[in-house]
């Protein structure tokens, strides 16, 4: 845990963020996990033993996160904006059912070619969302 909390620390320094209790937090908290939390979710993981965040502080780290690339949004259903420290390339899957949200390997779907779209359009990036069901809720 003290050589984790170390690299944390030294990648902040690294992208010229200063070390703040809230951003160590908020983006300890995010490497920890794999399942793409809504602010609120991390507001309630981070103050479950002890309130110390406020919402608009967990905003305000997930910001200066986002724009020095540490963390990225992950927009998979509309009107929900979710968090992930995983920031190399990769597809979602995503249950009807349960909401379970799973990394798909970016070597997934390699076939995608963007020198097909329309004339005139130059694709900058993409990411592909599968929605079905899990292996949970399939056997149901």
């Amino acid at each position: 845990m003290q050589q984790e909390a170390h690299t944390i620390i030294q990648t902040l320094k690294s992208k010229g963020l200063r070390v703040t209790p809230q951003r160590f937090a908020v983006y300890a908290n995010l490497l920890s996990r794999a399942d793409h939390p809504t602010v609120e979710i991390i507001l309630a993981d981070l103050n479950k033993d002890f309130p110390v965040s406020s919402q608009a502080t967990i905003y305000s780290s997930l910001q200066a996160l986002r724009e020095v690339g540490l963390v990225r949004e992950v927009l998979l259903e509309e009107g929900v904006c979710r968090y992930d420290a995983k920031i190399e390339p990769h597809h979602h899957f995503c249950c009807h059912t349960c909401g379970a949200i799973e990394d798909i390997a970016w070597e997934t779907f390699q076939c995608i070619d963007m020198q097909k779209l329309g004339p005139g359009m130059r694709g900058e990036s993409y990411e592909v969302i599968v929605r079905g069901w899990c292996d949970r809720c399939n056997l149901e």
